[in-house]
C-alpha cells in the first residue's frame, strides 16, 4: 500500500488517532484528534501521551496493562473543547519492528458521547466489549462454532466454561461502580494470562466470563484458575479478593451446537454457586435430559390449571369427644384425560419451588371459596382448611391476592377460610411469615401448622407464630401404637401444644386404637382414613347425614375416658 495514501487515510480518519514513538511521545495527530481535544496537532508534537491524559479519569490504567501486552483499551473521561467532562475509549497498540523491539505507539480515542448520539455502532463495538476489549458474546458465539467445527474435524475435545464474579453486587455497592469496573478489567487481564494462545475469553455480561479451552481442560486447570483469580488485586491502594463460581462443559460428550453448550456450562455454573461458591462444577447431560423432562412435565400442568383438569377432595375433621364435625380439609386432585385421578404425589413435586406454587395455590382458594359457597347456600357452613405452600405464603403479594379472592365471595364469611402452613414455611423467614399472617388474621382467617414435629424449631414456632391449631404429623400418629418412639413424639407435642394453650388435631387416625389412646392423652380433634377418606364435595352431604349412625365414634369419649377427664381435653 503506498506510503502516501496510509498518510491520507490516517490524516482523515473519522477516529481521534496519534501516533507516538517507543516513548510515548507524539509524533503526528490527526484532524480528528484536534477536533476531539481542541488542540492543534502541530502544538502536541514531542509531547508525552501519558502526560496529556494525566487530567483523565482513567478507570484502568492502560500504562501498566502495556508491561504485559501489546494491546490495551481503557474507558476514560476527557476534558473536551468545550470544557466539559466525556467519555471515551481509549485504545493504545505497541507497534514492533523487524527485530521485534517496540519502535512507536498507535493511540486511538473513540467518542462514547458522539457514537451515543448517532444511534449507531461501530464494527468494533458490535463485537467486542468496550471495557475490557474482550470479545463479546455475539462474537463468542461465532468464535465457539467455529471451534465446535474445527474439533469435529480433528475429533479433538473442547471445554467451554463460565466464570460468575461471587457477590459482585456487594463489591460494587461498597467500593463503587468505577472500582467495580476496574476489577472486571484486571480480573480479565488476569484470566487472560492464564490461556494459551489459541483459547478465547469473552466477557458475556457485566459479572460473568466465557472461556473456550481448545484443548480440554481437567480438574487441576480448573482448580489453578480458580486459585489464581483467588489471588488479591490491588486497586487504588487497596486489596480486594474475589472468587469466581466456574461451569464447565466438554464436546463431545455433551454433543450439542453452540447456543446450548453456553447453556448448559451457565447452568453447571449456577449449580457451583450453590454448592457454596469458589468451585466448579461439570455439566452432566444426564441431569439435563430429567431437568428438560421436568420442564415439560411442568408446562403440562400448567396446561393442566387452565384446562381445569384440578379438582378438590375434602376429609372431614371431627372432635372425638362429642363427635362433632369441625372441619374439612381441601385436598387437590388432578383428573388426567389419560391417568385417571391422580394423588398430590403424582405431581406437587413438579410444582414446589417453582412458579406454578403460587399459581396453584391461588387456584385451590378460589376453588374452596366457590365451594364454601355452594355449601352456604344449602346451609352446610363447616370450614374448609387449605394448604399453602412456603413459597406461596412468602411470594409478597399473598395477602393482596387473597383479599381480592375473598372479595369475590361477599357471601362466605373470611372466618369460613383455614389456612394450613408447613413447619419450614415460616422457618424461610419467620419475620416475613409473621406479618403475612397477623394480615391474614386481620381478615378473620385462623391458622393451622401442619406436619408438627417434623420441623427442628417447634418450640420457636409455639412461642411465637399465631397459629391456631397444631396438627400432629401422620407419620407419628400412624405408628404411634407399635413405635415407642412415634408414641413418645405424639405425647411430647400434645404435652407442648397443652402448655402453650394451643388447640390440636392429630393427622393419620385409622382406627378406633388411635382415637382411644389420642383422647387419653389429652388429643380431642382428629382426621384420618378411619373417620373417612378423602372424597369429591358431592360427596359431602351424603357424608355428614350418614356421620351421627357411626356410634362407635360419636360415643367414643364417653366410652374411653369418661366424663372425669372432660377439663383436660381441648375442644375446638
Amino acid at each position: 500500500m503506498p506510503a502516501s495514501l496510509i498518510s491520507t487515510a490516517f490524516h482523515q480518519a473519522g477516529e481521534a488517532m496519534v501516533v507516538a514513538d517507543a516513548d510515548l511521545k507524539v509524533v503526528a495527530a490527526n484532524a480528528a484528534f484536534a477536533e476531539l481535544s481542541g488542540v492543534e496537532p502541530y502544538r502536541l508534537q514531542g509531547r508525552c501521551v501519558r502526560e496529556l491524559l494525566d487530567k483523565s479519569h482513567l478507570i484502568t490504567d492502560p500504562w501498566e496493562m502495556l508491561n504485559a501486552r501489546d494491546h490495551v483499551k481503557a474507558e476514560f473521561t476527557y476534558r473536551n473543547r468545550m470544557g466539559r467532562n466525556a467519555p471515551a475509549i481509549l485504545s493504545v497498540s505497541r507497534l514492533r519492528d523487524d527485530h521485534g523491539q517496540p519502535s512507536h505507539h498507535l493511540v486511538v480515542l473513540s467518542d462514547l458521547a458522539a457514537l451515543a448520539a448517532s444511534g449507531r455502532k461501530t464494527g468494533r463495538e458490535v463485537y467486542f466489549d468496550a471495557l475490557t476489549g474482550l470479545p463479546n458474546r455475539d462474537l463468542l458465539s461465532q468464535l465457539l462454532n467455529e471451534s465446535l467445527e474445527h474439533a469435529k474435524r480433528r475429533g479433538a475435545r473442547v471445554a467451554l466454561c463460565v466464570l460468575d464474579v461471587d457477590h459482585f453486587k456487594a463489591i460494587n455497592d461498597r467500593h463503587g461502580q468505577t472500582m467495580g469496573d476496574s476489577l472486571i478489567a484486571l480480573l480479565a487481564q488476569r484470566i487472560s494470562h492464564l490461556v494459551h494462545g489459541d483459547d478465547i475469553l469473552a466477557r458475556i455480561a457485566g459479572d460473568e466470563f466465557a472461556l473456550i479451552l481448545q484443548q480440554g481442560a481437567d480438574e487441576a486447570v480448573l482448580s489453578r484458575l480458580l486459585e489464581a483469580v483467588a489471588a488479591p488485586f490491588h486497586l487504588r491502594g487497596e486489596a480486594l479478593q474475589v472468587t469466581v463460581s466456574l461451569g464447565v462443559t466438554f464436546y463431545p460428550q455433551d454433543d450439542a451446537d453452540g447456543d446450548v453448550l453456553l447453556r448448559h456450562a451457565t447452568q453447571a455454573m449456577h449449580r457451583a454457586k450453590q454448592r457454596g461458591r469458589n468451585t466448579f462444577h461439570v455439566f452432566d447431560p444426564r441431569f439435563d435430559r430429567e431437568l428438560q423432562a421436568r420442564e415439560v412435565q411442568r408446562r403440562r400442568f400448567r396446561q393442566a390449571i387452565e384446562n381445569d383438569e384440578l379438582c378438590l377432595h375434602y376429609q372431614p375433621q371431627v372432635d372425638m369427644f362429642d363427635g362433632r364435625v369441625i372441619g374439612l380439609e381441601a385436598l387437590v386432585r388432578w383428573q388426567h384425560p389419560e391417568q385417571g385421578l391422580l394423588a398430590p404425589g403424582h405431581f406437587l413435586p413438579l410444582v414446589e419451588g417453582a412458579s406454578l406454587d403460587a399459581l396453584l395455590g391461588e387456584w385451590v382458594l378460589e376453588a374452596a371459596l366457590k365451594q364454601l359457597e355452594r355449601w352456604q347456600r344449602a346451609g352446610i357452613t363447616l370450614p374448609v382448611h387449605v394448604n399453602i405452600s412456603p413459597a406461596h405464603l412468602l411470594s409478597g403479594h399473598f395477602v393482596q391476592r387473597l383479599t381480592g379472592l375473598l372479595a369475590c365471595y361477599p357471601e362466605v364469611p373470611a372466618t369460613r377460610l383455614k389456612l394450613e402452613v408447613l413447619e419450614s414455611a415460616a422457618m424461610g423467614d419467620l419475620q416475613a411469615a409473621l406479618a403475612t399472617m397477623r394480615d391474614c388474621q386481620n381478615l378473620g382467617i385462623d391458622f393451622a401448622i401442619d406436619d408438627f414435629g417434623t420441623g427442628y424449631s417447634s418450640l420457636t414456632h409455639l412461642r411465637q407464630l399465631p397459629v391456631d391449631l397444631i396438627k400432629i404429623d401422620q407419620s407419628f400418629v400412624r405408628d404411634m401404637l407399635i413405635d415407642p418412639d412415634d408414641m413418645a413424639i405424639v405425647e411430647s407435642v400434645i404435652f407442648m401444644a397443652n402448655r402453650f394453650r394451643r388447640p390440636m388435631l392429630a393427622e393419620g387416625v385409622e382406627s378406633l386404637d388411635h382415637a382411644r389412646a389420642l383422647l387419653a392423652l389429652g388429643c380431642a380433634q382428629a382426621q384420618g382414613y378411619g373417620i373417612a377418606r378423602p372424597m369429591p364435595a358431592e360427596a359431602i352431604p351424603d357424608w355428614l347425614a350418614d356421620w351421627p349412625n357411626r356410634h362407635e365414634w360419636t360415643a367414643l369419649a364417653m366410652h374411653t375416658i369418661g366424663n372425669s377427664r372432660r377439663s383436660n381435653v381441648t375442644k375446638a
